[in-house]
């Protein structure tokens, strides 16, 4: 069995179209209104109270200042908002707002002299030379404005870059555990269809009855149940129980299996899956190769805030020249728990198996510990014996 393949069923994630905007990101309203309006706000705050004592009149002065600032304001927002969301380049952008907001200043400024004339909040009278030399404190501020939007539009620009940088990372991480969890079935299913099979041949009919009515309930349990890529130990367990069941059609009292599971151990977490590929090259590169049979044991404990995670089993001298992760089968479902060991932890894990002279295989897995709700599975004596 070569290659990654899926089920029928498999669907491609999409990621959701709202996400894909074509515009990018703009200040929200909020922000938009504290950075147009605040600078001025503020700025006209301070002056009002450095006059309150001595010259109250002047604070009408800068009320009024605040109210033509806001209407030069308003179609500067709208016009940054267009250019903005159209993404047009930079030095564009800057071009055209230095001439907008001058013009805007310009004429709020000459506004702002002629209402305040008339209400005797100046005196004098208006002087194009004086509204070029007042107009610079709207300008200014308009000035600030667009800066610190585009500033913060680029910023909210890399960010939507990096989280959708982060999505994309997920999705292909998502997407390769799933190939990498549908390779157990094909090829768990090929090797058990060919134990059926060799049932037939024998003329062992009953067991291979026997064996296909298991072989439909691990399916049922393994594919129909929507799982994360983690299991409890104990819904591990019983996806492991189930696999027995199979085996021991057809090898009968010849498999012993025997198993120790700390108590703290069966909240902990586990890829799915984990122990299926290592228990079943234990039986068939080792144990079913035995003609007395032979024992395959499996020990989980919390040590250190690490799960410890061992598969051992016997198997026959002849092994111990040549490791069994060199058969095709036995490399398929090694590298897989490999493969998703390493996606799922990066380097925060251990993975290692030795097989001793004698030929008994050694499987040890350490991996971070976790502990996570399920629901508890309950070990018959298939574990046990």
């Amino acid at each position: 069995m070569k290659g990654i393949m899926a089920p029928p069923h498999a669907t491609q994630r999409l990621v959701p179209a709202t996400s894909l905007s074509r515009h990018r990101p703009c200040p929200s309203a909020a922000l938009t209104l504290l950075l147009g309006w605040g600078p001025c706000a503020l700025a006209c705050v301070i002056g009002a109270l450095t006059v309150v004592s001595e010259q109250p009149g002047l604070m009408r002065y800068d009320a009024l200042l605040f109210v033509f600032y806001s209407l030069a304001a308003l179609p500067i927002t709208g016009l940054l908002r267009a250019v903005w969301r159209r993404e047009i380049p930079l030095r564009t952008i800057s071009w055209l707002l230095l001439v907008s907001t001058f013009v805007t200043a310009l004429v709020a400024t000459a506004l702002f002299v002629k209402v305040a004339l008339s209400i005797g909040v100046m005196t004098g009278g208006f002087h194009w030379n004086a509204i070029l030399l007042r107009m610079q404190t709207i300008w200014f501020l308009l000035m600030a404005y667009c800066a610190m939007y585009i500033g913060v539009g680029y910023q909210l620009v890399a960010l939507e870059e990096t989280r959708r940088a982060l999505a994309a990372t997920a999705l292909a991480k998502e997407a390769e555990l799933k190939a990498l969890r549908y390779q157990v079935h094909p090829h768990f299913l090929f090797n058990t269809l060919n134990a059926i099979s060799t049932l037939v041949i024998d003329e062992r009919p009953g067991d291979a009855t026997r064996m296909l009515a298991q072989l439909a309930d691990f399916l049922r349990m393994t594919l129909t149940q929507q799982v994360s890529h983690e299991v409890s130990v104990s819904q591990e367990l019983a996806f492991t129980e189930h696999y027995l069941d199979i085996e021991k059609v057809r090898l009968g009292e010849r498999l012993t299996v025997d198993l120790a599971v700390s108590s703290n151990a069966l909240d902990a977490a586990v890829p799915y899956l984990l122990l299926q590929p290592l228990v079943e090259n234990a039986i068939r590169h080792g144990i079913a190769r035995r003609p007395e049979g032979g024992q395959l044991r499996i020990d989980i404990e919390v040590v250190a805030e690490r799960l410890h995670l061992t598969v051992w089993n016997q198997g026959v001298a002849e092994q111990g020249e040549s490791s069994p992760d060199e058969g095709e089968g036995s490399a398929i479902g090694l590298q897989n728990v490999r493969d998703r060991l390493s996606h799922l932890y990066a380097t925060d894990y251990q993975f290692a198996m030795s097989v001793a002279e004698d030929g008994s295989c050694l499987v040890e897995a350490h991996l971070p510990y976790r502990a996570m709700a399920h629901s508890q599975a309950s070990l018959s004596g298939a574990l046990r014996s």
